[in-house]
């Protein structure tokens, strides 16, 4: 678990930053909720540090720690699960930017490993609108491009939580954390328009919304890649000088 955490010391981002017009943190924003009898609490997370660590495997990046805990209000029936509030979270992730500004990292791309976290969206617009620079990571349209290079079978709209997405990157970045199961623990529930009123529990006894059993380590690989592939462009937006 010791790749959650950037090992760089001052002397790396010293000698980065100096190697770049203009510097962009990467910051992962997971969540600590439930995932099935199979995935660990911490699978966004995880996820989340997967890209990340991708990225900043193919651009000069400022790679940060994770947020662990997020919004996971939907999730709030299982035990384990643990949320803060909107607010709280908008409130970190602009303390976070305004932090690396005052320190001469002045574009943020945020990482977003769940679904729930609405108000992320709200926090890069705001500071967009305010001149700064900021980024959402992944957008659905570049999840798309990585389920079809993949050869995801399952859409987007099935693959809701605890799916083949989610099972495939943790096969290939961490299969030490999956508990069996995951084999057998398929469940659709594509129409899902009452879960801000009702929860995850009006939708599933399980916690498992999606087809976990298409799952593979090569999927997860080839999911991955591109997502790197797909960051290029916001890479380029962020340090551009327009």
């Amino acid at each position: 678990m010791s790749d959650l955490v950037p090992a760089d010391t001052t002397e790396d981002i010293r000698t980065r930053g100096a190697g770049v017009s203009r510097q962009v943190a990467v910051l992962p924003v997971g969540s600590f909720e439930q995932h099935g009898p199979f995935l660990p609490l911490a699978t966004d997370t995880l996820v989340a540090c997967a890209v990340a660590r991708e990225i900043a495997g193919a651009y000069p990046v400022h790679l940060l720690p994770p947020v662990t805990i997020s919004c996971s209000h939907e999730h709030a029936a299982w035990p384990g699960t643990v949320s803060i509030s909107s607010v709280t979270l908008h409130a970190v992730v602009r303390d976070i930017a305004d932090s690396l500004r005052r320190s001469g990292v002045d574009a943020l791309v945020v990482v977003n490993g769940h679904g729930g976290n609405y108000v992320l969206g709200n926090v890069v617009q705001e500071s967009s609108a305010r001149g700064e620079r900021m980024a959402l990571f992944p957008a659905p349209e570049d999840w798309e491009a990585a389920r079809e290079r993949a050869g995801v079978v399952t859409s987007l709209l099935t693959d809701m939580h605890a799916g083949e997405i989610e099972t495939s990157i943790l096969l290939h970045a961490h299969p030490e954390m999956l508990r069996p199961g995951y084999e057998t623990s398929d469940f659709v529930a594509d129409d899902r328009r009452h879960l801000l009123t009702l929860g995850m529990s009006g939708y599933t006894d399980s916690g498992v919304i999606g087809r976990a059993s298409l799952g593979s380590a090569e999927k997860g690989k080839e999911l991955l890649a591109s997502l790197a592939d797909s960051f290029g462009a916001y890479f380029s937006l962020l340090t551009s000088d327009g």
